[in-house]
């Protein structure tokens, strides 16, 4: 792909460079896509790309928290519209049926960052926290289902949260490898739900 002929804006060039990155971490590898095939794909030089990340991590880490700010404001929707937190649960357990999707892209994210963070300690800690300010999200959830009945008080939040988010990894991984079909997810799913309304 030619550079671009048009200027953009600097905040229009960089959300535009964080959603091709997002695009070609979550189609191929977090470690397998260079800042040479992002800037390509993004239409630009590498040089311009580096203008606005100082590395491959910086822009995997914009891209992730672009992507949470999507899914926490999609989960926020869910749970405006529900009767319940728990109705909200279950649709925000449905809403992930496109790879073009905020959590789908997330779950993907974050597996392929596992392998690299293992050897690069900052990105460690940004996952750390990033994936825990999502659990604390989805346990806060449960909680205030709790409170409205909705989900058995006896459920310990912080845990099921953790099994929330452990789910949608095991989705992402499943889809990967052709380990889970959709019939499987839902059935997961529903399981789930009965578990934390009994």
């Amino acid at each position: 792909m030619s550079t671009t002929a048009t200027r953009m804006p600097a905040a229009e060039r960089r959300q535009h460079l964080v959603e091709t990155a997002i695009r070609l971490f979550t189609e191929g590898s977090y470690h397998g896509t260079t800042t040479a095939e992002i800037a390509r794909a993004a239409g630009i030089s590498e040089p311009i790309l580096y203008r606005h990340f100082a590395s491959k991590r910086e822009l995997y880490l914009a891209g992730l928290e672009h992507v949470w700010t999507k899914v926490r404001a999609g989960w926020e929707r869910a749970l405006a519209d529900a009767p319940d937190a728990c109705a909200a649960v279950e649709a925000i357990g449905k809403g992930h049926v496109s790879v073009r999707s905020a959590k789908f892209q997330l779950a993907e994210l974050w597996v392929q960052a596992l392998s690299d963070a293992s050897e690069d300690p900052e990105l460690r800690r940004h996952l750390r926290r990033h994936m825990r300010e999502v659990h604390d999200f989805v346990a806060d959830l449960i909680r205030r289902g709790q409170a409205q009945g909705a989900i058995a008080a006896e459920r310990d939040a912080d845990s099921e949260a953790w099994i929330m988010l452990a789910g949608g990894i095991l989705g992402m991984v499943g889809r990967r490898v052709g380990l889970l079909d959709d019939g499987e997810l839902q059935a997961i799913r529903a399981a789930r739900l009965t578990w934390l309304r009994a």
